[in-house]
């Protein structure tokens, strides 16, 4: 996963200061909201969501551009793939 992304964000989501299973959730509503291809911004401040996300992509098959630590918050951006 890359640092530095090409592609431009379609759709930002904060789920600051919510615990599993919730930013999942969320991301999960959030992906309907967007086409094939376009890319998810996700904010979170859980850390088991690091693990959470990398899960969910691998079994849902969208693309986990990147995940990023930024001081105490995460960043995900995740391509939408179906």
């Amino acid at each position: 996963m890359s640092d530095e992304i090409d592609k431009t964000i379609d759709l930002s989501l904060d789920v600051r200061g919510l615990n599993c299973p919730l930013p999942i959730l969320k991301t999960k509503k959030a992906l309907q909201q967007i086409k094939v291809s376009d890319v998810l911004e996700v904010f979170t401040t859980d850390p088991g969501s690091v693990p959470d996300f990398t899960a969910f992509c691998r079994q849902t098959g969208h693309n986990l551009l990147a995940s990023n630590e930024l001081d105490e918050d995460f960043r995900f951006l995740i391509q939408k793939t179906k």
